[in-house]
């Protein structure tokens, strides 16, 4: 048995295409207001067809009114809001065409000058990217013109969630300057703010492994200007595991490297990407035992 819910979807999609039409010739005056109606028809379907679960003829539902609104010259907001509606449908079942109508929202907010909500479907966007459509590229890539639309708008906290998640994909994808220029930036803000002194000597942790990816001499020597910077990062954990990682790294001494690190790890649990980076270290010293 057909839902009642869907029939009416269909029925009110059907009458807004016939609406949308318009008229022409001695009625063309009327076309307006058929238009517009139309547009509130095809939201109306919309929603029954989410009701239904029926995510694509939602989607394609939401992604017609945004056109028509369009064609009308209404309110960008309204264009913009289901645009975002549709991108919420076909999230479900069709992630790129979810990506289309974000990035038409994104346009839309970004003209009109509302940056904050343009940083917003970027940040959906990089999710997109990040989970249902993996890219890790595109994922940083919109990560980051969320963050720069976030410092515009002088929101900070928002801003800098959004560049440690680009810090920590350039590092997957072994872009170790580019991350440890991001973590940088974000640590020695935080540094700088009482309440976000933890949050900064983790982020200085990260740079710090991600210089170790490159050149034993640029660690020694960024360690020693983050110490400069917050001197309380001397005195935390991680500043000591990653003195015991020079060390071990510099005596070739894998075994001292994977006891410094199962110690760290006993307390304070060393996450998916922090393990990976290790990983990447310890391949390092592998490599330099094998070239003997």
């Amino acid at each position: 048995m057909v839902d009642p819910n869907e029939q009416k979807a269909r029925q009110k999609f059907a009458e807004a295409e016939k609406k949308s039409k318009g008229s022409t010739g001695f009625f063309s005056f009327l076309s307006g207001n058929r238009t517009d109606e139309a547009a509130d028809l095809f939201v109306q379907a919309g929603n029954l067809f989410k009701i239904c679960k029926l995510w694509q003829d939602a989607g394609n539902s939401f992604e017609r009114s945004a056109l028509l609104h369009a064609k009308m010259g209404d309110s960008k907001h309204d264009v913009a809001s289901n645009y975002a509606e549709a991108a919420n449908c076909y999230r479900k079942v069709d992630p790129q065409k979810a990506v289309t109508c974000l990035q038409k929202t994104c346009d839309i907010y970004t003209d009109m000058g509302r940056f904050s909500m343009a940083a917003r479907n970027h940040v959906t966007i990089a999710e997109l990217y990040e989970s249902e459509q993996p890219d890790m590229e595109k994922c940083m890539e919109h990560y980051q013109k969320a963050a720069d639309y976030y410092k515009g708008e002088e929101s900070k906290s928002s801003a800098t969630k959004c560049l440690v998640k680009v810090a920590q994909y350039a590092a997957q994808l072994e872009q170790f300057r580019n991350a440890i220029k991001v973590f940088e930036e974000v640590a020695c803000w935080e540094a700088d703010h009482s309440t976000l002194k933890f949050a900064a000597k983790n982020h200085f942790f990260q740079a710090l492994l991600c210089h170790l990816c490159l050149d034993l001499l640029d660690t020694t020597h960024a360690l020693k200007r983050y110490e400069e910077i917050s001197p309380s990062f001397a005195d935390s954990r991680e500043y000591k595991l990653v003195k015991k990682i020079i060390e071990s790294v510099e005596e070739e001494d894998t075994d001292a490297f994977t006891e410094a690190v199962q110690n760290y790890d006993r307390i304070s649990r060393l996450d998916e990407w922090h393990t990976n980076i290790l990983v990447k270290v310890k391949r390092s010293i592998d490599a330099e035992e094998d070239l003997k």
